[in-house]
């Protein structure tokens, strides 16, 4: 991709859309080469939709109560994607299972807020995966990016980034580290992926190394 061409964006999400914020201040501070083109809700309330307005962002609700199953409902998220031309998805808090068809293999990101395989699954989720952390004991945690398989928090791995795990944290302070640390990888893997520096081989991803002029 050259320098001068942003990669085309769009963005799912079900809550707050903080990550989405991220994504649009870092782009307009020219420090992530993406155009954001289409931002998905699967709920009509999700403050994340007033932000995309904001930022002059097509936004769409598309909710799974609406379909009579996973497949359709799947179906016509990637619809409205394709439509958009973006070339990469990135689920931001985005709390519905998605199946992802061949032809968006390794072309839909997540991020998790744990060192996966770790804490992971179903049910594992916000809040859930940071008292879990702490009810295990662990002296470790973290955050996740990762491209999105037919699997819950499955799929190859592109980055993380540790974080320690204190004394004394309760959920809420441990969620606010993990997020840092998530509004800093998140952007980063995206930055990758823009560059063609992400390969995935045999389920794991490569980094290629920068080009130099």
């Amino acid at each position: 991709m050259s320098a001068a061409r942003r990669l085309r964006l769009a963005v799912l999400l079900s809550g707050g859309g903080t990550t989405l914020q991220n994504f649009i201040d870092l782009a307009a501070a020219g420090q992530l080469p993406v155009e954001i083109v289409l931002v998905i809700s699967s709920r009509r309330d999700a403050f994340g939709m007033e932000r995309a307005r904001k930022a002059g962002i097509p936004a769409e609700v598309v909710r799974p109560r609406d379909f009579a199953s996973e497949k359709e409902f799947a179906a016509a998220v990637f619809a409205a994607v394709e439509k958009s031309g973006a070339e990469l998805i990135c689920l931001a808090g985005f709390m519905v299972k998605l199946g992802v068809p061949a032809a968006w293999a390794n072309r839909v990101m997540n991020v998790h807020p744990a060192l996966l395989p770790a804490f992971g699954g179903r049910g594992m989720y916000g809040h859930f995966v940071h008292e879990a952390v702490l009810e295990h004991g662990c002296r470790v945690t973290g955050a996740t990016v990762h491209f999105v398989d037919n699997e819950y928090d499955h799929g190859p791995i592109v980055l993380q980034k540790a974080v320690e795990v204190r004394g004394d944290d309760t959920p809420d302070a441990l969620a606010e580290r993990v997020q840092a640390a998530e509004r800093e990888i998140f952007p980063e893997a995206v930055r990758l992926y823009a560059a063609g520096r992400l390969v995935v081989e045999r389920g794991r991803v490569r980094v290629l190394p920068e080009k130099t002029a």
